[in-house]
């Protein structure tokens, strides 16, 4: 019960990440770094999909 709820967890704080960096909200301006994270959280929204069997 909890991979499906972890992987939309990862999946969405990644989308939001990414929305809020071009929409400079976050702190620190536009960075690269924040960019990054959010393509990392959605890459382990993926792999997290994909294990579960």
């Amino acid at each position: 019960m909890w991979v499906p709820i972890l992987m939309f967890s990862l999946l969405g704080i990644g989308l939001v990440m990414i929305v809020l960096n071009y929409a400079e909200i976050l702190p620190g301006s536009s960075s690269g770094w924040y960019l990054l994270g959010g393509l990392g959280a959605i890459l382990a929204g993926i792999i997290t999909a994909t294990q579960l069997r």
